[in-house]
């Protein structure tokens, strides 16, 4: 499959010409990373070992570098079963007083049948992915803008977080973002060069195992997966793990700048970071990117309602649970 120009993916920041305030933007609060993890008991410990990762298929992006397949070994280490909910993305503002990006900036990327008609901000259009809209006020604790709210959505992923908040989170439960390579190891769930991490089906008898979407995007969706759009974050069924969401839900940052699998030495500056999982808005028609080799990237400073995260950590941190 050729990669499309514009996909449903998400948006960036870099599709506006925006300059950051000084008196907003320099600097974030210094947040010390805890000898003990934070929820421990959504920690998963994966073995590691070696796996083929990658994909040569005909379903897959060439340009995103899904390929060739390769064999790579990852260590022994832990991973969130399920992402970081807006509950316990609340506790960390809480005790941290942290301050998202999309909160500096004032503005974050929102599904366009989201926004209410009435909205009285600013609301500018993505031009090249004309379904993706600017929203002034629209942060992770009210994600599609003023007026709106996440009193009933508190197990649900939190959105509208950007590759920095995501590291910040991490530091402060004690833990760190997962490698690319990790994570792929984990959504896999043990299944060797499978699609999807239950499988080569995307609905096994008819079931649904991810929150994608259903019908013609992005003006109809028959919601046959339940959900329109961000599902809580432990839905459907674990893969072979014990993990939840791996593939479809919310994008979910990794640690890596987003480069050919088999060249990250030549872009460790690079501003863009690796997304994976896809999300509910990604479909087959334009955006297959809920596979588990598939991957995308945006920059550390963008925000969007589908992109979340999880987080992992290393093995030693076991003796802190």
């Amino acid at each position: 499959m050729e990669q499309n120009q514009a996909t449903c993916c998400s948006a960036s920041r870099q599709d506006f010409e925006t300059t950051k305030k000084s008196d907003e933007m320099d600097g974030f609060p210094s947040i010390r990373q805890k000898k003990k993890l934070r929820f421990p008991e959504k920690m998963v410990r994966i073995e590691g070992g070696s796996f083929l990762m990658g994909t040569d298929d005909e379903d897959g992006f060439s340009a995103d570098h899904e390929g060739p397949v390769r064999e790579e070994y990852v260590k022994p280490f832990l991973v969130d079963s399920y992402t970081v909910t807006n509950e316990e993305f609340a506790q960390f503002v809480k005790e941290t007083d942290y301050i998202t990006e999309a909160e500096r900036f004032g503005w974050s990327f929102v599904f366009f049948r989201f926004i209410a008609r009435d909205i009285q901000v600013e609301v500018r259009q993505v031009a090249a992915t004309p379904w993706w809209f600017a929203v002034e006020q629209a942060y992770w604790h009210q994600p599609e803008g003023p007026d709106s709210s996440i009193e009933d959505r508190m197990d649900h992923p939190v959105i509208h977080v950007s590759w920095n908040d995501a590291q910040a989170f991490a530091s402060w439960a004690g833990k760190r973002l997962p490698s690319e390579s990790d994570w792929e190891f984990a959504a896999r769930g043990g299944l060797v060069q499978q699609k999807y991490p239950w499988g080569n089906e995307l609905t096994p008898n008819g079931q649904h195992y991810c929150n994608i979407w259903q019908g013609a995007f992005p003006n109809t969706n028959t919601l046959e997966d339940g959900y329109i759009g961000t599902a809580p974050a432990v839905s459907f069924p674990q893969n072979g793990f014990g993990l939840y969401n791996m593939a479809g839900n919310v994008w979910e940052w990794c640690s890596d700048p987003f480069a050919p699998q088999n060249d990250k030495e030549s872009s460790q500056e690079n501003i863009h970071r690796v997304m994976r999982g896809g999300s509910y808005l990604c479909h087959e028609s334009y955006c297959n990117r809920y596979r588990v080799a598939a991957r995308t990237s945006n920059t550390m400073d963008s925000s969007a309602g589908n992109i979340g995260f999880r987080c992992a950590a290393d093995i030693e941190m076991e003796e802190s649970i």
